[in-house]
């Protein structure tokens, strides 16, 4: 499949087709949907994925840093954790030098699921069919938007 033509929208435009924050909306439906059968194979939502994706690459992190990580609010990310633990994956515990803080720390049934997951983002890959140096593009264009809009 050929990339589309990138013509500019005509300013203050109303057409479905020229707003981006559609093409942002329609794009993050289909990849989840995308990742729907492959996450329930591993018995895990897409924002549980996303909590064991960092835990995977830093086995002991702080709930504030996690939230930092993944930018959910603590309010978000608690009934996550929740989940998380009650299915084995996961444990939390209050820091010993820091009562206020607590950490999140994978179990052995959790670092095992990761060798389960390795397919997951190579069929999401697949399924983008984006070359690498486009894959490489729109995480640099989505980060930057990210920071942009944020920084608003």
């Amino acid at each position: 499949m050929s990339a589309p033509t990138a013509e500019p929208a005509e300013e203050g435009s109303l057409l479905l087709d020229d707003q981006l924050c559609f093409a942002l909306y329609a794009a993050s439906r289909a990849v989840t949907a995308r990742y729907r059968p492959l996450l329930d194979a591993l018995g895990l939502t897409y924002p549980q994925y996303l909590v064991m994706l960092v835990l995977w690459e830093q086995d002991s992190i702080s709930v504030r840093d996690l939230g930092q990580a993944l930018q959910l609010e603590s309010s978000t990310l608690s009934p996550l954790l929740k989940r998380l633990e009650a299915s084995g994956l996961l444990h939390r515990e209050r820091r010993p030098e820091d009562e206020r803080s607590v950490a999140i720390r994978l179990t052995d049934t959790g670092a095992r699921l990761q060798e389960k997951a390795r397919d997951v983002p190579l069929a999401i890959g697949d399924s983008m069919g984006l070359t690498p140096e486009q894959d490489a593009l729109a995480k640099q264009l989505l980060r930057l938007l990210t920071a942009n809009v944020t920084d608003h």
